[in-house]
């Protein structure tokens, strides 16, 4: 990874961060604590750019839509966080495989 790299990745990071800061404080809150979780559950799909700003691109059409946040997610966050990543492999996931001596995708 180069330099260039590194700070089109914080260009990026700045300007997502930016959409979630002009979400209503609701939204704001929700999507703070659903970036928590998603950082410690660890879907290996985390890193790829999509999941994150897919949420953003959701909670912006909510607000549009003059919907509050628990209108579009319910009361459970971990619950819908779990949802959007049922089918995506997670940290512990290929930990675990490690462990039990299965091979991993790159093995495959």
């Amino acid at each position: 990874m180069s330099i260039q790299d590194i700070i089109e990745g914080k260009k990026q990071w700045r300007a997502h961060m930016a959409r979630v800061k002009a979400l209503p404080p609701d939204y704001q809150i929700v999507y703070k604590e659903m970036q928590k979780y998603l950082f410690k559950v660890g879907p290996v799909s985390l890193s790829d750019g999509t999941l994150l700003p897919g949420i953003v691109d959701f909670f912006e059409e909510g607000v549009a839509a003059g919907k509050g946040v628990l209108e579009l997610i319910g009361t459970d966050v971990a619950a819908f966080c779990d949802d959007l990543i049922k089918d995506s492999p997670t940290y512990a996931d290929v930990y675990q495989k490690s462990m039990s001596g299965e091979p991993g995708p790159a093995e495959k």
